[in-house]
């Protein structure tokens, strides 16, 4: 069966329903990143079931001077990735299909998390994004919605929207796809020149560096935690070779381990980057709890998110890792 345009809701909703319906949001420009969504969606549903794809260039999301007429439109272009990832239907309606009247006067709030990080340099951006969020999901009516986990803050936002609202529909996170360069795969990344190109390496090298930082501490940390705090422990390690200066893994540990380390390793390749040429304009460099998108303190456990957002040029990239803090002992 070849893959269907749908235009308007009617269209939408006169789809026959087959199986377990998942369903991808895009504004477009597809690249592997979204195929690598389509595709995770195909295998969700499976053979007996739809995947349908959005494509919707949503304006409420954009705010003053930013790229909504730039934005790359590219219709035929994601029709063939769409088909090719797996996708049974891309549904791709008018501002005034998905906005009969004008803006909505009615929409849905992000609150507090909506106004950190991304939401205090684009304000208005979150309440946006879910205005639309919250259309699609009711137009397509999917079982499962699949987002990609590089937009680490609008993922969080969804899941809270869809629990705090009661939607019906199970959100699933993809982790984000790279180029062999690291850099993050985004629609944007075509407006970079070759140099901005070589700047912009700069965000996923911060995060990276943050990554070995912490896979570091949580090596030390686990050490301590094997070693009693005891005479033993300083002559198990001279034992095997430590310098008796490093005795004392666990204060060595609570001296090096921690978010300030983690965000100080990432901070230099900025500062770096910030020289180069072209420099980035760093937004800012965060290391968060996911669950409120605040910032985490040096004896936080469990899941974590060190994020990035800085321009190149005229273009502005985010990024993102997610890191796992292990408990303490």
């Amino acid at each position: 069966m070849s893959l269907a345009l749908l235009r308007t809701a009617a269209e939408l909703d006169a789809r026959a329903r087959t199986g377990r319906r998942s369903v991808v949001m895009t504004m477009g420009a597809l690249h592997d990143g979204h195929a690598t969504l389509i595709r995770s969606a195909r295998e969700l549903s499976g053979p007996g079931g739809e995947v349908v794809v959005t494509v919707f260039v949503n304006p409420l999301q954009f705010g003053r001077g930013e790229d909504l007429d730039r934005y790359p439109r590219t219709l035929d272009a994601d029709l063939k990735i769409a088909e090719e990832a797996g996708a049974d239907a891309v549904f791709a309606p008018s501002a005034d299909e998905v906005y009969p009247g004008g803006e909505p006067q009615v929409r849905i709030t992000a609150g507090p998390m909506g106004e950190r990080l991304e939401g205090a340099v684009r304000p208005g951006h979150f309440d946006g994004m879910l205005t639309v969020v919250a259309k699609l999901l009711h137009l397509t009516r999917p079982d499962v919605a699949l987002f990609g986990q590089k937009d680490a803050q609008q993922l969080a936002l969804i899941r809270r929207m869809v629990r705090d609202l009661n939607f019906g529909v199970e959100i699933v996170a993809v982790p984000t796809v790279r180029e062999d360069d690291g850099l993050a795969l985004s629609s944007r990344n075509r407006y970079l020149s070759p140099r901005e190109r070589r700047t912009a390496l700069a965000l996923s090298g911060a995060l990276f560096a943050g990554r070995d930082r912490h896979a570091a501490q949580e090596a030390l940390r686990a050490r301590a935690r094997e070693v009693p705090a005891t005479q033993a422990r300083a002559q198990a390690l001279s034992a095997i070779g430590e310098s008796r200066a490093a005795a004392d893994t666990h204060a060595v540990a609570k001296a090096a381990a921690g978010a300030a380390g983690i965000r100080a390793a990432a901070r230099a390749v900025l500062d770096q980057a910030v020289r180069a040429d072209p420099p980035i304009a760093l937004d800012y460099l965060a290391l968060v709890d996911p669950a409120d998108f605040t910032e985490i303190g040096d004896d936080f456990t469990g899941e974590a998110v060190l994020a990035v957002a800085a321009r190149v040029g005229t273009t502005r990239l985010i990024d993102n890792l997610p890191l796992t803090f292990g408990a303490a002992s």
